[in-house]
Order: C-alpha cells, then sequence, then structure tokens
C-alpha cells in the first residue's frame, strides 16, 4: 500500500514537472530558442570535437587490449589505494584527459566487459569524472577570469579533490564484499602483461575497419545524446530564471553561504552553476562583490560539482550498464568540498606565492600572458570545432547507412 502511495505521487510530480516545464516553452518562446542556440554552440564547437578522439581512441585501446595490458600494471597501485582493478587506472587518467563524461562511459563499457564488478564500477564511476584541463584552463582562468595564473590553482585542487573521493569511495560497499574472497593485488609482471595484451587481442580479433567503424558509431552516439541534455538543460536554467524561480530557491543557498563565509551575492550565479558549470563559472567571474578568493572557491565547487546537466549525462550512461547512480552523485558533494577546501587552503602556496605578490593583485606580466597555450586551443577549438563536429557527423551518416543496407540484404 504504502509503494503503491509513493509511485503513485512519484507519476504526478512527473507529470507536473513536464507539464510545467511545456507550458514555460509556450510562454517563454524566444529566450528558450536563445538558450537552446547556446547551448547548441557549446556542443557543436567544444564539447563533440573535444570528446569524440578521446571516444574513439578508448574504444580501439578496449579492443586492442592495451586497456587489459595497462590494467595488469596498474593493479598494484588501484587495487590498495582505490580497491578497484588496474584497469581502473586508464579509466581515471582518460576522465581527466578529457573531462565529463568520458569517466562514465569508460566505466560503463568495462564493466559490460566483466573487468569490473558492480560494487568495482561504483567505485570507480565516482572518481573518474571531472573538468579536462582545456575547459579549466582555457575557458575559466584565461577566458572568464582573464587570469592564466588561476588555472594551476583551480587545476590542483580539483584533481586533488579527486583523489580524495576515490580514496574515501573505497569504503564504498565493503559489507557487501565481506561474505566474497579478497582479490589481493597482482605484483608487476610485465610478460603475463603482454600475454593479456595478447589474448584479448584474439579474442575481439575483427577487421581493423569494422573496429574503427563501430568506435566511431558508438562514440557519435553518446556525443548526441551529451548534446541533448546540454540543450536542455540550458533551456532549463534560463526557465527557471525567466520563472523568478532562481530567485525564490536562491534564499536558501544564501544561508549556506553565510555559513561558510561566502558573499550572498554567489547565490545566483552558483545555483545556475548546479545546472550548468559553464553558465556558472562565467557568472561567478563577473560577480564584483567577491573577492577573487572567494570566487575562485565557487567556481572550484561548481566545477567538481558538475551541475546536474553533466550528471544527467552519467545517468543515461549508467543506467544502460545497470550501474547505481547514487554514488556517483554523492561523491559529487564530497569532489565539491573537498576541491573548495583545496582551493581555499592552497591560495597562498599556488596562486599569490606563484605569482610574486602577497595582495592578490595580478602582475602586468600575467596580463600580458592572458593568449595563453591553453586558451589559444580553445579559441581554436571555437574555431575551427564546427567543421570537425560536421564531417564526423557525416561519416556517422554513412556509417549508419551502410549497417542498414547490409541488414537489409541479409534480409
Amino acid at each position: 500500500m504504502k509503494r503503491n502511495w509513493r509511485a503513485k505521487l512519484k507519476t504526478a510530480l512527473l507529470a507536473s514537472a513536464v507539464t510545467l516545464f511545456a507550458f514555460s516553452l509556450i510562454c517563454y518562446p524566444k529566450q528558450s530558442l536563445q538558450a537552446s542556440i547556446r547551448g547548441l554552440n557549446m556542443w557543436w564547437e567544444v564539447v563533440f570535437p573535444s570528446l569524440l578522439p578521446f571516444f574513439i581512441v578508448s574504444e580501439l585501446l578496449i579492443s586492442f587490449g592495451v586497456v587489459s595490458f595497462l590494467g595488469v600494471l596498474l593493479e598494484p597501485l588501484m587495487r590498495p589505494l582505490f580497491r578497484v582493478p588496474g584497469v581502473g587506472g586508464f579509466a581515471w587518467a582518460m576522465g581527466m584527459a578529457s573531462g565529463y563524461p568520458s569517466g562514465a562511459k569508460l566505466t560503463a563499457r568495462l564493466y559490460q566487459e566483466k573487468q569490473l564488478s558492480t560494487i568495482e564500477a561504483e567505485r570507480l564511476s565516482s572518481f573518474t569524472n571531472s573538468s579536462n584541463p582545456l575547459f579549466i584552463f582555457g575557458a575559466v582562468s584565461a577566458g572568464f577570469f582573464n587570469n592564466p595564473q588561476l588555472g594551476l590553482l583551480l587545476a590542483v585542487s580539483h584533481y586533488l579533490g579527486n583523489i580524495a573521493v576515490g580514496l574515501v569511495m573505497r569504503f564504498h560497499g565493503i559489507r557487501k564484499e565481506r561474505g566474497q574472497p579478497k582479490r589481493r593485488p597482482r605484483s608487476f609482471s610485465l610478460p603475463y602483461a603482454l600475454r593479456t595484451l595478447h589474448k584479448t587481442r584474439l579474442k575481439n580479433e575483427q577487421p581493423l575497419g569494422k573496429l574503427l567503424g563501430d568506435a566511431v558509431h558508438s562514440s557519435v552516439q553518446t556525443l548526441l545524446m551529451i548534446g541533448g541534455f546540454i540543450i536542455l538543460f540550458s533551456v532549463v536554467n534560463q526557465l527557471l530564471y525567466m520563472m523568478h524561480l532562481t530567485e525564490q530557491l536562491a534564499p536558501l543557498l544564501r544561508q549556506l553561504l553565510r555559513l561558510v563565509q561566502l558573499p550572498e551575492q554567489l547565490d545566483i550565479p552558483i545555483f545556475s552553476g548546479l545546472f550548468e558549470i559553464t553558465l556558472g563559472s562565467q557568472m561567478i567571474s563577473q560577480t564584483d562583490e567577491a573577492e577573487l578568493l572567494e570566487k575562485a572557491v565557487a567556481v572550484s565547487f561548481v566545477l567538481a560539482f558538475g551541475g546536474f546537466s553533466v550528471q544527467a549525462q552519467v545517468a543515461s550512461i549508467l543506467a544502460e550498464a545497470n550501474i547505481r547512480f547514487q554514488p556517483f552523485f554523492i561523491a559529487r558533494f564530497l569532489h565539491g568540498v573537498f576541491a573548495a577546501s583545496f582551493t581555499y587552503l592552497l591560495w597562498e602556496p599556488l596562486y599569490l606565492r606563484a605569482a610574486g605578490n602577497e595582495t592578490g593583485n595580478i602582475p602586468v606580466f600575467w596580463h600580458a600572458a592572458a593568449e595563453s597555450v591553453w586558451h589559444e586551443r580553445w579559441q581554436w577549438l571555437q574555431h575551427y570545432g564546427p567543421l570537425a563536429t560536421m564531417l564526423f557527423l557525416c561519416l556517422y551518416i554513412w556509417l549508419a547507412a551502410n549497417a542498414s543496407n547490409k541488414t537489409r540484404g541479409r534480409l
């Protein structure tokens, strides 16, 4: 009876939310279109061309057995520290290099390959998803803050927070594993790693063209799903602001900001960042009432939390592999707290001392370095990203058409 009541309440809430969303689209068509275009541009210019190479290479590395090879070599490190197999080291490294939601995709792929148990997949997904260096250095520090020196502080705090989350989440699921035999980490053995690589390649032996086509097809499909979520949450964020719900919910966040001694004027920027990290980071950087340290702490939390847009992407990927989303969601709060704390603690050694002064003002030579390497790469991606996206979408359509024709031929 109680379960039936909960199911009915859930149905009513979901139906009401979707109806309100549809009604809002009708009331604010112009603002919805602008938000949709903003989300599409982010996916079109940056997300698709930056993530696609990592996704394709990851699929090929798994098929050729390189990931299994690295898993054997990294087993002595990953098993004692994080209680995950050595292949988790590959997902961890690729997640940091390529950014959200690569870690979740690789975790799901390794779980489907039966290289991870359910508990290990939940642990691994919790700390292998993070912002990539290009976004932290190029977009946030050099682009939004016009302060490349800040990128080092944000990046170190972000990745240290990620490691801290992994060390905490190693205790996740211990009770469920008590009845299972303990897996001791295999000692470092290069010959065994090479044999594992060869066996894995033979098991997945297919023509190179087929492997490459499958990798492109799977990667583009995932990125199309990611693009849909980015556009959706960009529109949701705008509609919440237009309906003044952001102003109504922000006071709840304002109370938390008082507890941690941050300016109340950061409430709406942080609230926006809880939905979409790009917009939230930009709004935080433009808050004149906050000091640079306070803005850096707020941005660190937003980057680590990831935003509901990223979390929806991860939830969709994990659901396809039947991996629970709840541990990942809890880990995002932990990552936000850890990253913000490290930003505050490392402010003096990594920013003030590195910049050469104790006042927090940026030296003149840092203004000259605004066009840093990371910023140039970010601008290059925004300029040429749409062309790369268009080319790979055409390739995806061609591969899908060929697969469809082959299926019809067999029938």
